[in-house]
C-alpha cells in the first residue's frame, strides 16, 4: 500500500534537514587526515632513436651452407655470448674450435678448411622508440628556529622541523607537502613546510613525508626520526632552575640537509648518545686536534731505509733484523715520526665531515694497519693508509653501490657497470678488486719519499667508504638476525665495533657471533657478542680493543694512543681473512657452507623472536 503525499512530503523534508546540518557541520571541520599519495601519470618521455641491425651469417668453410644467422647492432664481429644465443651450445663450441684458415699444410683452397666463418651479408638502418624516464619530486630536512652553536646540537628553544620541497620538470611546481608525524597528519601549501616539534622520548618520533606535484603525481614516501630531548635542569618543576632553557635536536633520515650527521647512523637508524659520542669516535674541528706523538718503530725503521733520517751513528745503521728502528734509531727518527703521522690529519677530517665516518676512528684504524705507511707490503698484499685488502675491495664494491657506479666505469665498459657488481663475470669482479687496492697503494719508487702522498690521501676517502659499505652490510646481518633496524636493537658505538670486527674477521665471524648471542636470549651488546666469536675471529676483539682504546687526554691529548717503546713486528697485523658470508646479490655468487642470515632485505615469515 502507497504511503499518503504528505507523509512523503514530511519523510523528504527530514531527509534534507539532516543533510543540511551535516554538511554545515563538515564546512567548520578542518580535514586533518590525509590518505597516501596516488600514483599518477607516468614520468617518462619517449625518444626516437636511431640505430643499425647487422645480420651476421655464420657459414662452413666446406660448401658455404648457412650454419646459423646472428643479428647485432654493432659492426664488430659477434661475440662467444651472441653466437651462443642465437645458434646454440653445438654452433658456439665449433666456431671457438675455428682456427684461421691458412693455405699450408695440404691446405689450397678456402674449401679445405674446417669449421666456420663469420660473414656481413646486411646492414638495416632503424629507428627505436626508447622510453627516458624524468626524475620524480623529491622533499629534504632540515631544522629551522635553532641559533645551536657550532660542533652542537643544542638549540635555546624547540625548533621546527623544516621540509623543503624540488620540483625538477621545468614548468611544474609542488602543490602541497603531505605527511604524518605521530600519526597526526598534516599538510603545507607549497614547496616548504615547518613542522613545530615538542620533545620526544629517547627513540624520537617518526615522521612521514611526501610532496605532490602538479604534474599530477607524488614523491615516494620519505621518512625521518626527529629527537628532542631537554637539556639541563631548566624543565626540573620541583626546583628552581638556574640553566638556560636548552634542547638536544638531531634527525636521522636519507634526506637530511643539515650538518653533523653520521651516513652510518642514518645507515642503522641509530641516534648518538644525546652527550655526544666517545672520544674514539668523534671527529674534532681542527687538525691539531688530531695530533698524536706515538712513537712507531716499523714507521721509523721506513723513514731510515728511504733515507729520510741519517741514522749511521747507531749500531746496525739503527735498523733491527725485522726492519723496524733501533732504540738509537727511534731517538734520531723521533720528530720526523711525528710529523709524517699527522701530515694526514686535515684529509681524515676533510673526509670524516663528508662521509660521516668519524676522524679519530679511522686516524687510529690508520696507526693500527699501517703505522701511516701507505704502500705494500712485501708479504701482505693490502695497500693504503687502512690495509685495503681484495677481500676488503669487494665488500666496498658490492654493498657502496655508489662507489660502484663512479669507480666501474674508470674499469670496464658502462654496459657492464650496468649490470651490478654481483652480477659480473667472476673475472670481471677480480679486476675490478684489483685494480681499486691499486688505486689505493701509494708506493712509489721514483718519489723522494718513496711516497706518493697526493695517492696517500686519495686513499683514505676509498678507507672511509669501504667502512661506509661494511655499515652497510652490518646493518643487513643485524636485520636478518633480529628482523629489526640495527638501531633498535644495539647502540651506536655497539655497532661501531661490530663494524670493525665485520672489516677485521669478516661478515661470516661476526653474524655467526650474533646468532649464537640470540640464541642464549642475550641482547645484541659488544660485551655479549665478542665471547662468541669463532677461535679464527678472535684477533677481531683485539682489534676492536686496539682501535678504541683513548688514553686520558689530559696526559696526552685526543690523538695518542698508548704507546711501548718495544720495537713492533716488521709488518702491521694483516686484515684477518673475511669468514665466507652469503653477499647482496646472491646471483653468480657461489654458495659457501658457512651457516650465516638470508642476504635479502626481507625478514622471513617466522622471524626470529629477539629478546
Amino acid at each position: 500500500m502507497m504511503k499518503p503525499k504528505r507523509e512523503t512530503s514530511k519523510a523528504i523534508i527530514r531527509v534534507l534537514l539532516v543533510l543540511f546540518i551535516l554538511l554545515a557541520f563538515l564546512q567548520d571541520t578542518p580535514v586533518i587526515s590525509s590518505g597516501l599519495p596516488s600514483e599518477g601519470p607516468k614520468r617518462s618521455v619517449s625518444i626516437s632513436s636511431d640505430y643499425t641491425i647487422y645480420e651476421w651469417w655464420l657459414l662452413d668453410w666446406k660448401n658455404s651452407d648457412l650454419v646459423c644467422q646472428i643479428y647485432t647492432e654493432s659492426e664488430a664481429i659477434p661475440d662467444y655470448s651472441q653466437v651462443l644465443h642465437y645458434c646454440g651450445s653445438a654452433v658456439q663450441q665449433r666456431w671457438i674450435d675455428t682456427k684461421p684458415c691458412v693455405f699450408q699444410g695440404g691446405i689450397s683452397s678456402p674449401q679445405d678448411c674446417p669449421g666456420l666463418y663469420m660473414h656481413l651479408v646486411h646492414t638495416t638502418p632503424s629507428k627505436r622508440e626508447v622510453e627516458v624516464l624524468l626524475p620524480s619530486p623529491e622533499v629534504w630536512v632540515s631544522i629551522a628556529g635553532c641559533d645551536k652553536s657550532p660542533q652542537k646540537n643544542h638549540c635555546s628553544q624547540v625548533p621546527y622541523l623544516r621540509l623543503q620541497a624540488t620540483e625538477p620538470l621545468p614548468n611544474e611546481q609542488i602543490i602541497q607537502i603531505v605527511g604524518r608525524i605521530n600519526n597526526a597528519s598534516f599538510t603545507c601549501p607549497g614547496a616548504i613546510c615547518d613542522l613545530p616539534l615538542s620533545p620526544t622520548g629517547m627513540n624520537g618520533s617518526l615522521v612521514e613525508f611526501w610532496a605532490e606535484s602538479s604534474y599530477g603525481d607524488a614523491s615516494p614516501i620519505f621518512t625521518a626520526q626527529v629527537r628532542v630531548i631537554p637539556w639541563g635542569d631548566f624543565a626540573n618543576p620541583d626546583g628552581n632552575p638556574t640553566d638556560k632553557p636548552s634542547y638536544y635536536v638531531d634527525v636521522l633520515s636519507s634526506q637530511w640537509l643539515g650538518e653533523g650527521v653520521s651516513t652510518c647512523s642514518t645507515i642503522w637508524q641509530a641516534f648518538l648518545p644525546v652527550d655526544g659520542p666517545p672520544a674514539w669516535l668523534r671527529t674534532p674541528a681542527l687538525a691539531e686536534e688530531l695530533e698524536s706523538t706515538r712513537e712507531y718503530f716499523l714507521l721509523a725503521g721506513l723513514l731510515i731505509k728511504q733515507g729520510l733520517v741519517d741514522a749511521s751513528a747507531c749500531s746496525f745503521g739503527g735498523l733491527e733484523a725485522n726492519g723496524a728502528a733501533t732504540p738509537c734509531g727511534m731517538d734520531l727518527a723521533r720528530p720526523y715520526v711525528q710529523e709524517w703521522q699527522n701530515q694526514f690529519n686535515a684529509e681524515i677530517i676533510r673526509v670524516a665531515n663528508q662521509t660521516g665516518v668519524p676522524a679519530q676512528m679511522m686516524k687510529n684504524i690508520f696507526s693500527r694497519e699501517s703505522q701511516f705507511w701507505p704502500g705494500i707490503y712485501d708479504r701482505v698484499y693490502e695497500a693504503g693508509l687502512g690495509h685495503l685488502s681484495e677481500q676488503g675491495a669487494d665488500t666496498v664494491l658490492l654493498w657502496n653501490p655508489s662507489f660502484f657506479s663512479q669507480f666501474c666505469p674508470l674499469i670496464l665498459s658502462e654496459e657492464s657497470c650496468q649490470r651490478g657488481f654481483g652480477n659480473l663475470d667472476p673475472d670481471q669482479q677480480a679486476l675490478l678488486r684489483g685494480a681499486l687496492v691499486q688505486q689505493v697503494n701509494a708506493q712509489c719508487p721514483d718519489c723522494p719519499t718513496g711516497i706518493d702522498l697526493s695517492q696517500a690521501n686519495f686513499s683514505i676517502s676509498v678507507f672511509a667508504r669501504s667502512l661506509l659499505a661494511n655499515c652497510e652490510q652490518v646493518g643487513q646481518i643485524v636485520y636478518n638476525s633480529t628482523g629489526r633496524q640495527a638501531g633498535q636493537v644495539a647502540t651506536y658505538e655497539d655497532l661501531w665495533k661490530f663494524t670493525l670486527v665485520n672489516y677485521h674477521a669478516g661478515p661470516g665471524c661476526l653474524g655467526n657471533a650474533m646468532q649464537r648471542a640470540i640464541g642464549n636470549d642475550q641482547r645484541l651488546t659488544w660485551e655479549n657478542v665478542y665471547p662468541y666469536l669463532e677461535e679464527g675471529c678472535r684477533t677481531g676483539f683485539d682489534y676492536v680493543q686496539d682501535i678504541a682504546a683513548m688514553p686520558d687526554a689530559d696526559e696526552t691529548g685526543i690523538g695518542d694512543l698508548l704507546s711501548t717503546a718495544e720495537p713492533v713486528p716488521y709488518l702491521p697485523t694483516p686484515t684477518y681473512p673475511p669468514t665466507p658470508w652469503p653477499t647482496r646479490t646472491p646471483t653468480r655468487i657461489p654458495a659457501t657452507s658457512t651457516p650465516g642470515p638470508s642476504p635479502t632485505p626481507q625478514p622471513s615469515s617466522t622471524p626470529p623472536i629477539y629478546p
